[in-house]
Order: structure tokens, then sequence, then C-alpha cells
């Protein structure tokens, strides 16, 4: 293992629990809390009571089992998830839902020859895009056998907390449990440090005291933090002496933020001989800043008054602090205090206690490194890449899990390089090579967030659908979509002044080439259009179609089309106005019976009358009309 991180090597089992993550504007007060027992098919209760969940929340990987599962008292060691590079690519990572805080987390890992290969597997671990473990073979042979604790404090700000492994050559990583709970928004002076540490344990330490915590004992802890005996940190060469509070009340335990437990004051050491120093010898990383915790109580009842006890603390070879307890709270009650190391020369921390009244003493230690967060990947990139992942179908084997760009120290996704941002203050991607990976999917309309987005290679893949408008971007300079099953026009956002190379060839697009887009090759970049038959409008392709342009009519066409169904509706118009003027002129000339029947008996008359008047008149001979009367 990596002197990255302490780890507890323990060889017997351990059980946590908690409830199930809820949505909470302080999820400490919820009491959120998730227990997962990686590579366990159900749901149990431990003997001390905590509930954990079947394996849920990976990315990838298979199940597997310890080779000497009697060896393991609890059910969460004996099962485990294991991540092989080949199936489930190099970067897995348990996303879990979780409301924004700051949580503890607290991994198992064992190794005991569960593929029966007898290696041990080297990989690393993150947590939040952040370098936190690495895990290098061959490991210790009781953590290889038994398995080792490793836990941390950190904020999640997204609402999912991301636990990540990094296989190394082609070793899979492998964890048999996950443990998350919520802790105090302020816990161990973050409104002086800031959310954006993570505090890795080099050691929590009891002082006089057996282990003790959740899933090791049924002593409570408010974090769920597990205290370890500080036998192993303590010189030997300084023979000690057990105290206990004898029954006596601690007073000034268990309160915010940090909520230390009361069985932490209950016991303590100290010197046998009143000249001699405590001296813990701490393991720690050079290149890390620490945040290391004193924790006092003045529980030995013949020490009555200030000044009976006191000592100084000396952090590598510096003075830092003059202690006497009863001042500062009197007995049987709790004190704390806590220094911030820096600049470390040597792999070991030597702390000691060294008298200056009477014996000093000691209850309890915590060595946290201090790791400051690693650059992620912008967010909106984030967002895009997921989208792309989703809409690509990337496959398990590319392992686009997590951060596409973090931790900066590994690989990115599978065919993605990122670069710093132009502040330096994020991750950008800024490259996809995903030419011949069987993609069968479509390229999301997201892309357009990837602004620094500089090369696209998409080629020979079964992508379907339209090329996305976002292609666009102007960090844009080489785009390669070739032989694939794309359809649709090519849209005038690819006119991007920044392009050099385009390469759309075989495919089933179709329509008027941007003329912007065609020059680029016009201006020495390189284009291919080939292989698609619905292409039209630029030299080398096939003149469009009367009033064709880009992916379809042109305005002209429109216009014409516009034009002439305004001519028929007008003409319609005309029809439809002349119809109605005539029905409004068409009036009835008949007369009335009544009247018809009047002139019919004047016309008789008149006939009459004139029959009469002739036949009294000479006819044109001069002589008398003859006529034969009787």
């Amino acid at each position: 293992m990596s002197a990255l991180f302490l780890v507890f090597l323990l060889l017997f089992s351990s059980a946590s629990g908690g409830t199930n993550p809820a949505s909470s504007p302080d999820p400490f007060a919820a009491g959120v809390s998730l227990n997962i027992d990686c590579g366990g098919a159900a749901n149990f209760t431990s003997e001390f009571g905590r509930a954990w969940v079947a394996d849920r929340y990976f990315s990838a990987g298979a199940t597997g089992l310890v080779a000497e599962p009697h060896r393991f008292l609890q059910q969460q060691e004996r099962t485990l998830r294991f991540f092989p590079p080949v199936s489930a690519g190099k970067k897995n990572c348990y996303s879990v839902p979780l409301p924004p805080g700051r949580y503890y987390v607290r991994t198992f890992t064992v190794y005991d020859n569960y593929d029966s290969k007898l290696r041990t597997p080297s990989f690393d671990v993150s947590f939040e895009g952040t370098l936190v473990y690495a895990w290098r073979s061959p490991w210790p042979e009781a953590a290889a056998r038994s398995g080792a604790y490793a836990d941390l404090i950190a904020s999640v700000l997204d609402g999912a907390a991301n636990l990540c492994f990094y296989s190394i050559a082609t070793d899979p990583p492998v964890v048999a449990s996950v443990e998350l709970a919520a802790v105090h928004p302020l816990a161990y002076d973050s409104a002086s440090t800031g959310t954006d540490l993570i505090l890795i344990n080099y050691g929590r330490l009891t002082s006089g005291g057996s282990l003790f915590g959740p899933g090791f004992t049924n002593d409570s802890d408010a974090f769920s933090r597990v205290w370890q005996s500080d036998a192993d940190f303590r010189s030997l060469d300084v023979p000690i002496k057990a105290l206990s509070a004898g029954g006596h009340r601690i007073f000034g335990a268990n309160q915010t933020p940090n909520y230390f437990p009361v069985k932490l004051y209950e016991t303590a050491v100290t010197t046998d001989n009143p000249s001699d120093a405590l001296e813990y010898l701490l393991p720690v990383d050079t290149r890390l800043d620490y945040m290391i915790w004193f924790h006092f109580a003045e529980i030995d009842s013949g020490v009555t008054r200030v000044g009976q006890r006191v000592f100084d603390v000396v952090i590598g070879e510096e003075n830092v602090t003059r202690i006497d307890i009863y001042k500062e709270v009197g007995g049987f009650n709790a004190f704390k205090w806590h220094h911030i190391v820096e600049n470390l020369t040597s792999s070991t921390l030597v702390v000691k206690l060294v008298p200056v009244a009477g014996k000093p003493i000691i209850c309890g230690l915590e060595n946290y490194a201090m790791v400051p967060l690693d650059l992620a990947t912008v967010p909106r990139q984030v967002m895009a890449m997921q989208a792309l992942k989703e809409s690509l179908r990337i496959p398990d084997r590319m392992g686009w899990n997590g951060d596409p760009c973090a931790p900066s120290t590994w690989d990115a996704w599978e065919g993605v390089t990122c670069h710093h941002s132009d502040n330096g203050q994020n991750l950008v991607v800024t490259q996809l090579d995903l030419g011949s990976q069987g993609l069968k999917g479509y390229i999301s309309d997201k892309i357009s967030l990837l602004t620094n987005l500089v090369s696209l290679n998409l080629s020979s893949n079964s992508l379907a659908g339209t090329l996305a408008s976002g292609l666009g971007q102007g960090s844009l300079v080489s785009l390669d979509l070739s032989s694939n099953e794309l359809t649709g026009g090519i849209p005038e956002s690819l006119g991007s002044s920044n392009l050099k190379v385009v390469l759309l060839n075989n495919n089933q697009l179709d329509g008027q080439v941007p003329e912007k887009l065609y020059s680029i090759g016009v201006h020495g970049g390189i284009i291919d259009l080939s292989g698609n038959k619905g292409l039209c409008g630029v030299p080398t392709l096939p003149a469009c179609p009367l009033f064709w342009d880009k992916r379809g009519l042109s305005t002209a066409g429109k216009i014409a089309i516009g034009l002439s169904c305004a001519f028929v509706i007008v003409v319609l118009l005309l029809i439809y106005l002349f119809c109605i003027r005539r029905r409004n002129d068409d009036y009835d000339f008949e007369f009335p019976q009544d009247l018809i029947s009047i002139a019919a008996k004047r016309n008789r008359y008149q006939r009459q009358k004139l029959m009469l008047v002739e036949m009294d008149a000479p006819n044109s001979n001069g002589f008398p009309s003859t006529s034969n009367t009787r």
C-alpha cells in the first residue's frame, strides 16, 4: 500500500448501518447514512443492530467471495465486488445519491485470494474526483488475508457521492463494503479550513482503552467513527500506566459540532516515571499537511487544583502549546485542542507530551491528512459527457464513470483528452476519439456544452440521426463523422471558421452543402463529402434540383410556392365574391295572378271592340262588306 493513507489492519470483522439516503437541508440532523454490502445479494441487519443493504449504485464489475469466509465473522466482510478492466473498463464507481453535506466514508478492502491467483491487485481509489488511497501489490500479509479499513471525512456538493476505483495495468480493483454517514457541517473546524479539503484518517486513537465504535462494539458514535487502541503508535521505550474514570461522569463530551463520544474520555494513559514524556510515532506523507486533534480529561481524582498537572505539547521539534487541563475545564471534563502541521520532512511525525508539573496524560489522538480537492471538470461539460454516454451507448468496457477528467493524476475516460481551463480552476474536455468503437446511438445536442472541444472523431461506427446543430462550437478544428448512418442535411453552424478538417463521407446526408463549409477545402483545409447521394450544390457534387437549397426548398422556392398559393387564394376569393354578388341581384319580376287576370279580361274586351269597328267601316274596295246575316 502507498504511504498516502493509513488503514486499520484488523484481524476481526466489523459492522455498521443506518438509514437510507434522504433529501434534507441538514443530512446530519436527518440521520442520513447508508451501509452497502459490496457483492451482497440481500439486505440484512448485523448483530449490532445496524442495517446493511444489498450491493447497489455500482457502475459495473462482478461479485466475489473470500476464500476463507469462516475467518470473517461479519457478513459484509465475506462478499466483495471487483472490476475487471477488460469488461468493466479501467475506471469504475459507486455513485451514491446523497443530499449535499459532509460525510464520514469508510471502506473495507480485502483480497483473501478470492480469485485463486495468489496476487493482490494494484489500484487507486478516489472520492469526489480526488485521489485518496493507493493500493500497491504486494499488500501487507495482514491486509491481504484479513482486510483493512480506511476512512475519511469529505463534502458532497452535487447530490451524489462518487467513490471510484482505477485499475493499475490490468489488475481488477476490489472492495468489500462501503459505509457513509452524515457529519455536522462545522465538524473538524471546517469553518476555518473550508469545504475544499478531504480529511483522511491516518490514526484515530483511544488511549488506555480498546477498539470501539459502530461495527465493532455496541458503543455509539454520532459520526459512526471507529476508535482503535493507541498501543501500536506509542513509543514502547516509555513505560505507561492506564487510567480509568472509575464510573465518574464525564462532562463536555458528545457536543456540537464534533460530537466526540463520552467513552473516549473515560480512559487515559500517563507515564510511570514523572520525568518521562509520552511519545507517539505517527506515519505521515511529507507531501501533505496534517490536522492533529488532542483529547484530554482530568480523570485522576487526585488532581484537584490548577498547576498540579502541566505539560508541553511538542510536535516534531516545535513546542506548540502548554496544557493545564484542570485550569482549562476542571476535573472530569472533556478538553479538545487541535493543531495543523505543515512542511513535514520525515515520514514519521513525533508527538511528545513533555511534563512540566506532574505526569502528562492523554485520552485520545486523531491524525488527519488534509488533502486538497483535485480540479474537477466544468459541471456543464460533465453534463454533456453524461448525455453523450447515454446517446452514444458507450459500452461498460470503456469505463465512462465518475468525473470525465478527474482525478488529474488518472487517465481521463477512454477516448477522452482533457486540459486545464484558461483560468486554471477546472478541467475541460478538448478531444473525443471514439472511432471504430461499435457505437450505435446518436449525437446528443448537449455536445454544444463542450465549448473547448478541438477534435471530434466518431468515424466508423453505426451512429444514426441528424447532425447536432451544437457541433458548430467555435473551438472545433477537426470533425470526423465518416462511415456512419447519419441522415438529414448539414447545419449551417458547421461553417465554423476554425474548422480545418471535415470528414462526413459515407453517410446518408442530403440537401445543399453550406457554402461556408465547402469553403474550408477551398482555403487549404480538408473536406470529404463523398458517399452521400443526397448532397448537392457544390463542385464535385450534383446540382441541386430547382428551388432546392440545403435541407430542402430554397428561399426562392418557398417564395414561388407562397406566391402561387396567394394567386390561387385570390382567384378563389374573386369567384366567391362574384357568386355572392349575383345571388344578391337576381330579382323575381313575375306579376301577381290577380293582375294577370284583369289584364287578360281587358285584352279580350279591346279585341271585341276592335272587331265591331272593323265591321262598321267600308272595305278597301269601296263596297260595303258582306256578312252572312239572317
